[in-house]
């Protein structure tokens, strides 16, 4: 073949490939029924559009095997792949293009309670909405996240914060076994047992090391008071700012508490106003509630809408943030503590920033859990237990890609301030809200050099490099 004739066959199999995606024609005969194979990403929308990534095809899988088989033979021709459950990691890390696959876990969401209420398995596509259904079914409780729409797995494997955290730990601590599918292509069960190491890894930086298709996880049988929560939202006026980043950075949190602030704005026409909630989840009664966070209401709310709800609706409150689409950001920065004046500033350039572009759908969120002190806490790679009190992030929402600029702005220089009077030693930033710039000590911890080094004997081709990669 002449040189001429090698360089159109190049330039076509590349245009080939930028225009339809991948060949996939191989795969299709392997997968199971309800599998399918589509060119387009329609039937496997994210959370963000920023920054999505822009496969050629989508492989919808629906059995465990069909996991398998797509990720060999994704390997065997040379194609990169991204597995997606919830579809709500948002990272400037991901690369995937035309030329790769997303597996899409949708259909692997089946979730099941054994007799004893003792364990809860599932597959890698359940959301917590799926999982909070069967465990209530079943009167027992598991640690979820707080968003109904998100992927269980997705978030737990980065670590898996949520209202029982207190109680129970975080997701990544009632995990007992995992099904993963391996960089080369082999399918193991892995558990403390069995790989202690991968075990370690696996919690905390499950997306380097494999995809995840199944686990099992502790579940906490309850009596029927143990099915219900007081949950309140309040709402304060500017001018308490100071009062409530106070009380919150003051407030003892008892395993049975959580707290969240968040920053909102709404429009109206021309006219876009602006909200500050606080809201507060407390396991037990109404008066018990009331009293474990008795100094926030002592900074004077001007609304409260609070009650006890039963376990399956206790995430009903953020079903609002999880439509789908728009260019979000998110700027996360982990607190040891929170100062008034940094968040009286942060108030100010988050209306500054929405005046001045329209995105009435950003906000700044901060997440406060208790930091549950266990000597039966196990070895895993998420390494901010006794560090971080205050999850925080900055979360810009665009529509216009002409914004991206100055969203981002925003973003770095919010989360910037944070970190200025964090109250911690060195920058530290749960994974589930990083942007994707960070230094890997910022999300990793000390434990880059331990995880690298599995990372090159399991992973040397770097096929599992899509989040916050570690080669």
């Amino acid at each position: 073949m002449s040189a001429w004739a090698v360089l159109l066959l190049y330039f076509f199999t590349i245009s080939n490939v930028l225009c339809y995606g991948p060949d996939l024609s191989g795969l299709r005969g392997l997968l199971s029924q309800d599998a399918s194979v589509a060119y387009d990403r329609l039937g496997a929308p994210r959370w963000s559009e920023f920054p999505a990534p822009d496969a050629g095809a989508v492989v919808n899988a629906a059995t465990e095997d069909d996991v398998l088989v797509t990720v060999r033979y994704c390997i065997e021709q040379n194609i990169p792949f991204l597995a997606q459950n919830g579809g709500h990691g948002s990272s400037i890390t991901f690369t995937l293009d035309k030329s790769g696959v997303i597996i899409n876990l949708e259909q692997l969401n089946h979730v099941r309670v054994n007799a004893a209420g003792t364990e809860l398995w599932l597959e890698a596509g359940a959301l917590v909405s799926d999982v909070v259904a069967a465990a209530f079914a079943r009167n027992t409780t598991v640690p979820t996240p707080t968003c109904n729409c998100i992927g269980q797995l997705g978030a737990g494997l980065g670590a898996g914060y949520g209202n029982l955290v207190g109680a129970y730990g975080l997701i990544i601590d009632n995990l007992l076994s995992v099904n993963i599918v391996t960089p080369a292509g082999d399918r193991l069960e892995v558990s403390r047992e069995s790989d202690s190491e991968l075990w370690f890894a696996i919690r905390g930086a499950g997306p380097n090391f494999g995809i995840v298709t199944s686990a099992t996880m502790r579940a906490y049988p309850v009596n029927k008071s143990g099915l219900s929560a007081w949950l309140a939202t309040l709402t304060f006026s500017e001018k308490k700012i100071e009062d409530l980043v106070q009380a919150m950075n003051t407030l003892i949190l008892h395993p049975e508490m959580a707290i969240n602030l968040i920053f909102a704005a709404s429009e109206s026409g021309n006219n876009i106003s602006f909200s500050i909630m606080a809201n507060l989840f407390y396991y037990g009664t109404d008066s018990a509630g009331r009293e474990a966070f008795s100094t926030i209401y002592a900074a004077g709310p001007e609304t409260d809408d609070a009650g006890v709800l039963s376990y399956d609706h206790w995430n009903d409150p953020q079903d609002g943030g999880c439509a789908k689409g728009q260019r979000k950001q998110r700027y996360g920065a982990g607190l040891a503590r929170m100062v008034p004046a940094t968040w009286r500033e942060l108030f100010q350039e988050y209306k500054t920033f929405v005046r001045q572009t329209g995105a009435v759908k950003s906000a700044v969120i901060m997440n406060g859990n208790p930091i549950r002190e266990s000597t039966d806490v196990v070895d895993s790679a998420y390494p901010f237990r006794s560090t971080i009190k205050f999850n925080t992030w900055v979360q810009p929402s665009i529509v216009d890609s002409s914004l991206d600029a100055v969203a981002r702005e925003w973003g770095l220089k919010s989360r910037d301030l944070l970190r200025s009077t964090s109250g911690l030693t060195k920058n530290c930033t749960y994974i589930n809200g990083a942007y994707g710039d960070e230094d890997l000590s910022v999300v990793y911890g000390d434990n880059v050099q331990r995880l690298r080094k599995l990372k090159a004997q399991m992973d040397p081709h770097g096929r599992f490099n899509e989040w916050f990669p570690l080669s």
